[in-house]
């Protein structure tokens, strides 16, 4: 999207003379009277006090305007999204392989590792993977992943049901709580 009238490529907001509406409802901590004002009266106002008009909802009628340090503004909104990006869980997912064929002996040492990342709280993609002639044996894939579903039950809830992909058979099971440890 091209830059307003008056605002540069890299600011997102338009500052004091490049506000283009008539009237603008001003807003910040170091004015008496918020209210709408004449776009030269809150140019002035801001002028007044040592500071920038920035326009923080363009899209309102009247426009919302701001005054406040520009600077310091842009520093406020970029330690915000830090937080906000922070904040955002991170959803892990790991990966348990198996053969058609699979005895008894690997299935629970791979039981083992999906139970702990199911304590962990990542997400686990089991899948049976088929090579050459073995597709022939999808059912028992499937009986596999049903069976390694019902040994995780009590840890992780199926999130999606065995479903053949091509060469391969994938389960999601995700962890039904999780524990954060202290």
């Amino acid at each position: 999207m091209p830059p307003r009238p008056g605002q540069q490529k890299d600011q997102e907001h338009a500052l004091n003379e490049g506000i283009r509406a008539p009237m603008v409802r001003v807003v910040g901590e170091n004015i008496e009277v918020p209210g709408v004002l004449p776009i030269k009266d809150a140019i002035k106002m801001a002028q007044d006090l040592e500071l920038d008009l920035v326009e923080i909802s363009p899209n309102a009628d009247p426009p919302v305007c701001r005054i406040v340090d520009y600077q310091k503004f842009l520093y406020q909104q970029k330690k915000k999204q830090k937080e906000i990006k922070a904040k955002a869980t991170k959803i892990v997912v790991k990966e348990i392989r198996f053969g058609p064929n699979t005895d008894e002996h690997d299935y629970n040492f791979k039981l083992k590792h999906a139970e702990n990342f199911l304590k962990e709280g990542a997400k686990v993609k089991a899948f049976v993977f088929f090579k050459g002639r073995s597709i022939l044996f999808k059912e028992q894939g499937e009986i596999l992943l049903l069976r390694f579903a019902q040994d995780l039950e009590d840890l992780g809830k199926v999130e999606q049901l065995p479903r053949l992909e091509g060469k391969r058979m994938i389960m999601f099971i995700t962890p039904k709580a999780v524990v954060k440890k202290k």
